[in-house]
């Protein structure tokens, strides 16, 4: 249709508006457009067509009312006509931006109105309180009937039901049930959370004649019970809604429900302005800025209904009136902008409506535009006053009253320019959009796999999020990946180790021989030994942490057998004290990697876990002597923990650290001893060499070796013996070169004739076999003195057993006089009892399987710890153990007598057991072992020249 100056006007003043509304909340008008003669009437209402036409060319939400709705009363014909409304298919122009409206409130209202009319009679007036409680569940079970839906209408909507408001709480619990299963794999977390989700949406949609579940946390819910539109009579009924008491939200809404369903049969303008009201209120959502999704920002034009004939016959005039009625009432602005066309006739019925005063002509005016511009600026000044309570409610403050003279109708033959408001996406609309939210997720998800990658790389148990961080994965000697740390939920080190060859467990057991139970095992017992304290004294225990080499690495041919052997000692002290003490015992187990080498990355995962954890009172184990053990020790004394080797032998570390306590003797004290068998080698009177043959540490964090190394020289020079230069040899690929070493002992013109080997036991069967190639040590007694690294090796029984090269003569240290202390010890019978893999044998100090005393010295430094941090039979604090461990005396262990009490503060100790071996070939190729002298744990008389007299092989 032509244009009119009036609409071009119009159009323009709509623009204004609009653009204001980009950046601010401005008071939205009630046009109404009036002909000043009845005869134009219709070219106003024309003009609303030209109007509604442009908006939607513009991208403005507009919906226009033009049809006549049934009802009995102009009020029920403008209520009808709001109903018509909550189709979000009336407010969606092609080009508008975002998605289409959502009204649920509204919807919310006409479900509880077709409640009503379905009953018909059944919804008889009020009688007695019986009555009324039947009356009110009926109308909750046709609410149910009808899902809390308008009838006749689609179960969802706005599409597929993951997207109905109603799931945000289900999405929001199955994200809590992923983080809840973060520490299973991801595809366990996923299957559990679309799982949960499904159960959800089954429930919630799939059962019939039922609420949906979660009714009451749905934001028109929330609005229902919140409005004081609304507000309850009876002030005893409750009025709100929470997460934590869904039963009392669910009667409120139910009351609620009852007392609107009440006021809605008494007719009258209640029902038009309780719909009006949520239309407003779902306007108000739809463009509420500070939303998830920002979508007030994505919607920078206001909502616009055009009413061409707005009167008595569809309503038109009482939905204005409601409209004003309503905004009167309340405080918050919506962005509503109504523009209604009337017939002149019907204007006296808004005449309280603040027509414009007409002003005297004058040049500044005579333009509509003008007047528009003046017109609005005056309605908006006289707004606040107008709705005031005090003045006269019979005037509509929200209504301006424009009258259109005729010459403004007429068709303009010039077509002008339009004023647009700004078309430029907003911010929100480029930033916060559905490409946007895809580049995000797209990120999000890569970010995640990167980081899940990056924690299953770096630890030891990680899920998609989540990682156990006790224990993390470090590369292994020789290829492979080792587990490094402290083991905590559910972390086992076994699952690390490489699975035992078939057959393996029928090899005939001696000393050096894998044990006949397996990490495993002893991992599995542990597990169920720490859940029974627990469960059952989680208020009366104590918690000791093992610290050894729980890795392998057998591509450098190195073995798990200390590891498994300290940790079956462990295991079985805890064994026995469970079950015969009250105050019970808590393993952890830590790995310091293969052969100790991360043994400061154990400690440190030992002391963070020990920061929260009070009941751990201290550790047992580390009991290798490396550079880093000085370190380790530190890291663990900073933390307050004492710690109880069982085997480690170094010197310094008693004397630099007031924490560190162990059975074993020092390396220093053992090269002493040793030197009551050098000084019986010594021919008095006549020239005697000697030399050291070591390991090469260079690039290695052996300590034990320059330990040996240098005590051991210090004693043959000591004892007389001119000493040559010390030898040091190095490995290939895991093995010693010890060829060109032989050669010069055996064939040079200085022939040694004890030599001190500061070495490691797996080095000893090589340096046997090229002693027996060179001819030149033949035939030339030579004694091999060394330390008790040597008692892990099998001279005797077994396939593997070690024999010495002829006319070779091996003396060597043992930390632990079994046989002497036999007698005094329930150990072998305990074992027997609880280590795997030795039900119904015989056990005795020289079993193969504890011959090396590796479990016999582990499970000793555990009784020790657990005796000083349970005194009196009452948990100690682990600062209260660190002192009480030196008043530790126990008799009837598998090494002794453990006694601390004459320990002094950096300083050595005495009173360690220790044996004094010879070993020497047979006549048949084999060897033969036997105790030169001893002293079991707890006997502090020094040993002798006399006693340690020597055997001359035959």
């Amino acid at each position: 249709m032509p244009e009119t100056g009036a609409g071009v006007d119009l159009q323009d003043q709509l623009e204004i508006l609009i653009q204001e509304f980009r950046t601010s909340e401005p008071p939205m008008p009630v046009f109404v457009v009036h002909a000043q003669d009845g005869s134009d009437d219709e070219a106003v209402a024309g003009l609303v067509q030209q109007l509604y036409e442009g908006q939607e060319a513009h991208g403005t939400r507009c919906a226009v009312a033009q049809d006549v709705y049934e009802g009995d009363s102009e009020v029920r014909r403008a209520a009808a006509m709001v109903r018509a409304l909550s189709d979000p298919k009336k407010w969606g122009g092609r080009t508008s931006v975002y998605r289409r409206y959502a009204f649920p409130r509204l919807r919310l209202v006409h479900a509880i109105d077709d409640a009503v009319r379905t009953l018909g009679d059944s919804w008889s007036a009020p009688g007695r309180p019986a009555s009324d409680q039947g009356r009110r569940q009926l109308l909750l079970d046709q609410l149910a009937a009808q899902r809390w839906r308008p009838e006749g209408t689609a179960r969802w909507r706005s599409g597929l039901p993951l997207f109905d408001m109603a799931h945000i709480l289900p999405a929001s619990l199955v994200t809590v049930l992923a983080a809840l299963l973060a520490r299973s794999a991801w595809y366990v977390a996923a299957a559990a959370g679309l799982g949960f989700l499904a159960l959800l949406t089954v429930l919630n949609y799939a059962l019939p004649g039922r609420a949906p579940i979660f009714l009451w946390l749905r934001r028109e819910s929330r609005w229902f019970m919140t409005t004081t539109f609304l507000r309850a009579a009876d002030q005893e009924n409750p009025t709100e809604v929470s997460l934590l008491r869904p039963v009392r939200s669910w009667r409120a809404i139910a009351a609620r429900a009852y007392d609107v369903a009440e006021a809605l049969t008494t007719g009258g303008d209640f029902h038009l302005q309780l719909c009006v009201l949520a239309l407003r209120e779902d306007l108000r959502d739809n463009h509420r800025r500070l939303s998830w999704d920002l979508r007030g920002f994505k919607r920078p034009r206001p909502p616009v209904l055009f009413l061409p004939h707005a009167d008595a016959a569809n309503g038109g005039i009482e939905l204005i009136r409601a409209v004003s009625d309503v905004r009167s009432r309340r405080s918050e602005l919506d962005p509503l902008l109504v523009f209604a066309a009337v017939r002149e006739q019907d204007v006296p019925r808004l005449d309280h409506g603040g027509t414009p005063p007409v002003p005297a002509p004058g040049p500044q005016l005579r333009r509509l535009s003008d007047r528009l511009r003046t017109w609005h600026r005056e309605w908006g000044q006289r707004l606040r006053a107008e709705q005031s309570p005090s003045r006269d409610r019979s005037v509509l403050p929200w209504v301006m009253k424009i009258p259109l003279p005729h010459d403004q109708l007429d068709p303009i033959e010039e077509r002008r320019v339009h004023l647009r408001a700004s078309t430029r996406p907003t911010f929100a609309r480029m930033v916060w959009a559905l490409h946007s939210l895809v580049l995000v997720v797209a990120l999000v998800a890569a970010a995640t796999i990167m980081r899940a990658e990056a924690l299953d790389d770096r630890y030891c148990s990680a899920s998609l999020l989540t990682a156990n961080r006790d224990t993390r994965r470090e590369p292994a000697p020789g290829g492979g990946t080792e587990c490094i740390g402290l083991a905590t939920k559910g972390v086992r080190f076994s699952d690390w180790l490489p699975k035992p060859a078939a057959g393996a467990d029928a090899k005939p057991l001696s000393a050096g021989d894998e044990p006949p139970w397996t990490v495993a095992e002893l991992e599995q017992g542990i597990a169920a030994q720490n859940e029974d304290v627990l469960t059952s004294y989680a208020d009366d225990y104590v918690t000791v942490v093992y610290a050894g080499p729980l890795s392998a690495d057998h591509s450098q041919g190195t073995s798990l057998v200390k590891g498994a052997e300290e940790l079956a000692g462990v295991y079985l002290a805890q064994a026995v004290i469970n079950k015969n003490y009250t105050v019970k015992l808590r393993v952890l187990l830590a790995n310091g990697g293969v052969d100790l080498g991360h043994q400061t990355d154990m400690a440190e995962s030992i002391a963070a876990y020990a920061a929260h954890d009070p009941s751990v009172v201290g550790v047992v184990g580390t009991g290798r002597d490396l550079e880093s053990s000085g370190r380790t020790t530190d890291i663990l004394m900073k933390a307050g923990l004492p710690i109880v080797s069982g085997t480690n032998s170094a010197t310094y570390l008693p004397r630099q650290y007031a924490n560190w306590f162990s059975l074993a003797a020092t390396d220093e004290w053992q090269t002493r001893q040793m030197g009551l068998i050098a000084a019986q080698l010594r021919t008095p009177g006549k020239r005697q060499y000697a030399l050291v043959l070591a390991r090469d540490t260079a690039r290695t964090d052996d300590r034990y070796t320059e330990e040996q190394a240098r005590y051991g020289q210090r004693m043959l020079a000591d004892r007389g013996f001119t000493l040559l230069g010390q030898r040091r040899y190095t490995l290939k690929g895991g093995k010693p070169e010890l060829r060109e070493h032989a050669e010069e002992i055996c064939r040079g013109d200085r022939i040694p004739s004890v030599v001190y080997f500061a070495g490691r036991a797996e080095d000893v069967e090589p340096l046997m076999t090229q002693l027996s190639a060179e001819t030149g040590c033949s035939e030339k007694p030579l004694a091999i003195l060394t330390g008790d690294d040597l008692s892990k090796v099998a001279f005797t029984g077994g396939k593997d057993a070690v024999a010495p090269a002829p006319d070779v003569t091996l003396y060597h240290a043992a930390l632990a006089e079994l046989k002497k202390a036999a007698t005094r010890t329930s150990f072998y019978v305990d074992a027997a009892d609880h280590l795997p893999g030795l039900a119904g044998r015989t056990l005795s100090y020289d079993s193969p399987v504890l011959a090396s005393g590796q479990t016999a010295l582990a499970h000793d430094a555990t009784r020790a710890l657990y005796y000083a941090a349970t005194p009196h039979d009452t948990p100690q604090s682990r600062a209260a153990t660190w002192v009480n461990l030196r008043t530790v005396r126990i008799e009837g262990m598998a090494t002794g007598t453990i006694d601390f009490t004459g320990a002094p503060l950096y300083g050595d100790r005495t009173g360690q057991s220790i044996v004094l071996k010879e070993v020497h070939r047979t006549a048949d190729g084999t060897s033969e072992t036997h105790v030169v002298c001893s002293r079991i744990a707890g006997d502090t008389r020094p040993l002798t020249l006399k006693e340690c007299a020597i055997r001359r092989p035959k």
